[in-house]
């Protein structure tokens, strides 16, 4: 694991540290840590699924075009239009 050493930390804030680590029952160094993982780890993960179905919403599909992608499924797609169109 990794070492970080913090210089000049005011005296205040290291009583602060210590006090806070008192009230959850951890060491000093446990609280940093604590507070750095808090800080830095996101709160929640972005799920790919919840992801989509927001940008779907947001585009405004409904059930119904969903059932008409379905239909579609499996099918060859259209040629692609060729320019100059004649």
């Amino acid at each position: 694991m990794a070492m970080l050493t913090v210089r000049n930390l005011p005296d205040d804030v290291h009583r602060a540290l210590r006090a806070r680590a008192a009230e959850h029952g951890r060491s000093t160094e446990a609280e940093v840590r604590e507070i750095l993982a808090a800080a830095v780890t996101p709160q929640t993960r972005v799920r790919l699924g919840d992801a989509i179905a927001a940008l779907a919403q947001t585009a405004g599909l409904t059930g119904e075009d969903v059932e008409a992608l379905e239909r579609t499924k499996g099918k060859t797609p259209a040629e692609p239009l060729k320019y100059p169109l004649n």
